[in-house]
């Protein structure tokens, strides 16, 4: 039973994650962390953090993780496939009427509308990042806690980091993971 839940949250999560990546976190997160109590939210920022790390889009990693934590090996193939399998069929179909259709103003009309759904939820996937790791918040919550201080620096800094002296950002994740054990280990 429990193998058919894991396909069918993230055959859900694959069919509706419309523009990948940071959009499909709100999915995942309703799916693992709010509807089946999968992982707790400091769990599944855990995890998101860890698919961050490694090669593969977020949304198959987590599926893997979430699926080894929950159903062992087994679960995580069942996971990562029905999280593929939508991006399968959807891709044939689209590329096959994509380049039929392709020049027509309508398909044109539904990419433009598109784009700014998905940056409303890679806005929203960090918004619940930024609040759980800064306020240790789930959600939104007013008025906000005091902010975790070591997370705020490390946030800012690597920010910093990014946008100013726009270092690689594989190298700014392993000094932040430096910068982490050295501010909550040793400090």
């Amino acid at each position: 039973m429990i193998y058919i839940r894991l396909l069918i949250s993230f055959f859900y999560v694959g069919l509706f994650g419309i523009g990948g990546g940071y959009a499909t976190l709100p999915l995942i997160q309703d799916q693992v962390v709010t509807l089946h109590q999968w992982l707790s939210m400091k769990e599944f920022t855990d995890v998101i953090t860890i698919s961050q790390m490694t090669p593969v889009p977020i949304a198959i990693n987590s599926a893997t993780f979430v699926g080894i934590r929950v159903a062992g090996g087994l679960g995580a193939v069942v996971a990562t496939l029905g999280c593929i399998l939508p991006s399968c069929i959807i891709v044939m179909l689209v590329s096959h009427f994509y380049f039929k259709y392709r020049n027509l103003s309508l398909v044109q009309g539904i990419l433009g509308g598109l784009r700014p759904a998905v940056v409303a939820l890679i806005a929203s996937a960090g918004i619940s990042i930024l609040l759980l790791a800064l306020f240790n918040l789930p959600a939104v919550s007013l008025p906000l806690p005091k902010a975790d201080i070591k997370a705020l620096a490390l946030f800012v800094g690597s920010l910093a980091v990014l946008r100013i002296w726009k270092i690689d950002p594989i190298y700014v994740m392993m000094g932040t993971a430096v910068a982490g054990i050295i501010a909550y280990r040793l400090l």
